[in-house]
């Protein structure tokens, strides 16, 4: 049994992280300030007398004595992220410092959970850890995008200067269960939208391309990314590399739901990137990992969730 840390427990992908770990017989302490995260999400771990609930924010330093952090606190949809910009970066950087602080402290391991914005509007595709990027630093985007990519920074001076225990990886689009309704992010945005037959809304011409994998793959890759030695410290690359065009899945979406939506076209927001797609070599030559769950069943169960969802 170890003790484990989850920042932004609460929320989308950690409620999914928080009980995985449960059921392999962790501890496990869930903290968020609730401003994306929905205890809702974790009531059900409740009963587990090896699951703790705290309400505490990133940017304020903490003090626990546990085994591993997993960094996951920081709004992830354009909408939440671009809402209070500022916060947004002091939450990615602030939270980076405390959660490696704290593991230096106490010699834990902590992993990032940084995110495939560190490659901005990308110029390659697919896109490999090796790549810089392509970034606007001071474009509408830029406090989550810049944000990410300072936490990565302070997690490898950590790392050089402290000898901090670091893990990185780098997440692409995911979606599941526990999603906001309303979080701004392209699968929930259609989905809602499709059940409710409203206008689906694409930004853009629709050809623009995204990659989707299902969370409980993405959690499968974290924690056996955890697991590797300390001299495997990463980027490594977690996400689904079937790539779809935005259209193509606004129109999946309303077949599944049998929905009398309409799709229609706005502008493309700024920095909105044109791709987005993950080259996994190396998490399937690291972490022996590959995504098992394909779009088509993906959607299956998150549609199914939303509309349970919107029946409460």
């Amino acid at each position: 049994m170890k003790k484990i840390l989850i920042t932004g427990g609460a929320g989308f992908i950690g409620s999914h992280l928080c009980k995985r770990l449960l059921d392999e017989g962790n501890d496990v302490i869930c903290m968020d300030n609730y401003f994306t995260g929905d205890k809702e999400n974790v009531l059900p771990l409740r009963v587990n007398p090896h699951f703790e609930l705290l309400r505490h924010d990133v940017i304020q330093p903490y003090l626990a004595e546990v085994d591993e952090i997993y960094n996951l606190a920081c709004p992830a949809s354009p909408i939440h992220y671009q809402f209070d910009p500022i916060k947004t970066v002091n939450t990615s950087v602030m939270g980076a410092i405390n959660a490696l602080t704290l593991a230096s402290k106490i010699s834990a391991k902590v992993m990032q959970s940084s995110t495939s914005e560190v490659y901005g509007d990308p110029m390659i595709n697919p896109q490999v850890e090796s790549y810089w990027g392509n970034v606007n630093p001071i474009g509408v985007r830029s406090c989550y995008d810049e944000g990410k990519r300072c936490a990565e920074t302070l997690f490898m001076d950590y790392h050089r200067q402290q000898k901090t225990r670091i893990k990185i990886i780098r997440i692409f689009n995911t979606y599941g269960p526990n999603m906001l309704p309303n979080d701004g992010r392209v699968i929930s945005n259609f989905i809602v939208q499709a059940l409710q037959n409203q206008d689906i809304t694409i930004y853009g011409n629709g050809q623009q391309t995204r990659s989707f994998q299902y969370v409980t793959d993405l959690v499968e890759a974290m924690v056996r990314m955890m697991q590797t030695s300390d001299d495997m410290i990463g980027p490594i690359n977690i996400g689904n590399p079937c790539e779809f065009t935005i259209e193509a899945l606004a129109e999946i979406i309303i077949k599944k739901t049998k929905s009398k939506s309409k799709i229609i076209y706005k502008p493309l927001p700024m920095d909105d990137p044109k791709c987005r797609q993950p080259d996994i070599t190396k998490a399937k030559a690291v972490l022996g990992w590959e995504p098992k769950v394909s779009l088509d069943e993906g959607l299956d169960y998150t549609i199914d969730y939303f509309r349970k969802y919107l029946m409460k």
